[in-house]
């Protein structure tokens, strides 16, 4: 049996030990001294969180199936240990072998959300890595990051080794491959990651050179190496029922936050919401077989006896096997007592009468996203919902025997008006009068309304980021106006409203626009005591003021300032599929309060068609989809 990399004195200390100890249900156990690669999974966040990430598992899944690769995990301790393994040395470690992570030829992290960067810099530090990839030597593992926010990589540029851009199951295993084959020629760290940047979907920081203007946007953004490409193109599975699935999926001893079998039904959005990073990055959108999902559900709950089916997607209501498989899994896991959850529905006649049928309908409550409190701003935004669908879903789901009801919204959306923040209670409290409409002895008690608004964060990559971006006070003015008009509301004690604090939403504003010139920003976070920004017993405000001044950056430059359709943006070099003159077209269309028709109604030629698979491949205007210009 292993032995533990804390001891038994520490693990009695600490706050969930078993979020260290590793020898879950599923984890894979190998002889090192028989595999070719060492690859650490690394997920910034606490246990129950990371394992929560679908992502981690399927590619935990994919390397472990090599026979020449072991992939271990790791996440970020708590700040109980993280204390503990600073004042006694510990080094960081990987959950399955318990070894050192610097001990490990790779070490992979996954770019979530940018609150996560300091946790990043922790899992560095702890594993006793040079922070700076310029300072580590032929004994260090290769930091590679991937995920949502490495389609921005630059705030951390100076950190990685590598960035992978796009799907893992696509360039991964040419990787690993040139990785084993550059070793066993001899080749140094240095010639790994020229070889590496030639493969598609893979950039090197090191290898790419950034100017400045006087006025401190981009001059250029050039590769180093004549051989190394300009542009990195992102990666993605064109079927998705030809690549593996985690179907023995990791089972932890301690409930996370994500407790259940989970079926990726689809990849990509047909929506087009302007405000959506998701919407554009992962497109097209592309669909799973029902069958095989019928397969995997039975397969999975087999093997981890959880007690809850979750169907992922970005829209699930698009999915176009849908009604087979949701009657599927009612008469199969619904018999057995399994729940099943159904997130990311559109609130229409069929949804409501699926969800009817897997929930009990006492106990949960719906979820509407309006984003908007006017009709004008919807359309701004190209959301695709008209104030009667949602009053009209709102009356069926009362109708239904729903009486709980979460509605989400955002502020400081680029041409918002007063008009519009007040909008948002106002359609509140339509939404509430429709279940007063209701006789009273037909009602399910009393109705309950939640009203949440998050702050807009222009994102790379959607047709807003261009726009600038609200100040602090300025949010908090629009959270309270808001609140205020609440308190005026007839119905007011059926409602209840909160919002997402303003500080941290400006801060992951300015990282996801960001450039290199921030990591310095970053570091001095850091070393200030920043960590777990995402938690806001945690966030220390005061630790980034305080690095800003330091490194003499001015946040407000990543956040209040509008870009120029001419600027060269942070993430220009990469290719996501989406053109840009796409993103500048539909940036003016948002100018002008004009609907764009989803990609099943109609192509807009975005650019992905090039990719020839999914939505893309049915639609018969898909060769328009080819404009990347």
């Amino acid at each position: 049996m292993k032995s533990l990399a804390l001891s038994d004195e520490i693990l009695l200390t600490i706050e969930k030990p078993a979020r260290y100890l590793g020898n879950e249900t599923h984890a894979v156990m190998k002889n090192k001294e028989e595999v070719a690669i060492r690859f650490c999974m690394c997920f910034p966040d606490v246990y129950e969180i990371g394992m929560s990430h679908l992502g981690i598992q399927i590619l935990y899944d994919l390397f472990n199936r090599r026979e020449d690769t072991w992939c271990e995990r790791v996440y970020s301790p708590w700040v109980d240990l993280d204390k503990l393994m600073r004042e006694q040395g510990i080094p960081l470690f990987a959950l399955e072998s318990q070894d050192p992570v610097r001990d490990f030829d790779f070490l992979g992290i996954t770019l979530q959300y940018e609150m996560c960067y300091t946790n990043v810099l922790q899992i560095l530090h702890l594993a006793g890595i040079p922070l700076h990839a310029a300072r580590r030597t032929e004994a260090d593992p290769l930091v590679i990051g991937g995920g949502p926010c490495a389609y921005n990589p630059e705030p951390l540029a100076d950190f990685f080794d590598l960035f992978y851009i796009g799907e893992g199951e696509t360039s991964y295993p040419a990787l690993l491959d040139a990785y084993k084959s550059n070793r066993e020629q001899g080749g140094s760290r240095e010639d790994f990651l020229k070889i590496a940047a030639r493969i598609p979907g893979i950039y090197v920081p090191s290898l790419y050179e950034v100017t400045y203007k006087e006025d401190g946007t981009i001059a250029s953004f050039t590769p180093r190496d004549p051989q190394i490409p300009a542009r990195v193109e992102k990666q993605l599975v064109t079927d998705l029922n030809q690549v593996s699935y985690p179907t023995k999926p990791l089972v932890p001893f301690i409930k996370v936050t994500q407790d259940r079998v989970v079926l990726e039904i689809q990849r990509g959005c047909i929506r087009g919401c302007r405000f959506c990073q998701a919407g554009m990055i992962y497109r097209p959108t592309r669909e799973r077989d029902a069958g095989k999902l019928m397969d995997y559900s039975r397969e999975m709950l087999a093997a981890t006896g959880h007690e809850e089916v979750s169907l992922s997607s970005l829209s699930s209501s698009d999915y176009s096997q849908l009604p087979q498989l949701v009657d599927f899994l009612i008469e199969t896991a619904g018999q057995e007592g399994v729940n099943i959850s159904l997130p990311s529905l559109r609130i229409d006649a069929f949804s409501l009468d699926v969800m009817s049928k897997v929930q009990d309908i006492k106990k949960s409550s719906l979820t509407f996203a309006p984003e908007a409190g006017t009709q004008r701003m919807r359309n701004v935004i190209n959301k695709g919902l008209t104030e009667e669908d949602i009053l009209k879903g709102a009356a069926l789901a009362f109708a239904g025997g729903w009486n709980k009801v979460k509605l989400y919204f955002m502020l400081g959306l680029p041409t918002e008006t007063e008009e519009d923040i007040r909008g948002i209670p106002r359609l509140a409290e339509k939404i509430a009068k429709r279940y007063y409409e209701i006789p009273k002895e037909e009602r399910n008690g009393k109705c309950q309304i939640t009203i949440s608004t998050s702050f807009f964060v222009p994102k790379p990559f959607t047709p807003f980021q261009w726009a600038s971006m609200d100040t602090q006070a300025s949010f908090l003015k629009k959270a309270h106006m808001v609140n205020q008009e609440m308190k005026e509301q007839l119905n007011k004690k059926s409602m209840r409203y909160n919002w997402h604090e303003a500080e941290v939403s400006v801060l992951e504003g300015v990282f996801a626009r960001g450039d290199r010139r921030l990591c310095k920003v970053l570091e001095k976070a850091y070393e200030n005591g920043c960590l777990y920004d995402s938690w806001s017993e945690c966030f220390y405000l005061e630790g980034w003021q305080k690095a800003f001044a330091e490194t003499g950056i001015d946040p407000a430059f990543y956040t209040s300032r509008a870009r120029s359709r001419e600027e060269i943006l942070p993430w220009d070099f990469l290719d996501v599929g989406v053109s840009k003159a796409f993103l500048l077209k539909e940036w003016d269309k948002s100018q002008e309060e004009q609907v764009t028709p989803n990609c099943r109604q109609a192509c807009q030629g975005c650019g992905a068609g090039k990719y020839r698979t999914g939505v893309c491949k049915e639609n018969r205007e898909e060769i328009s989809c080819e404009n990347t210009n």
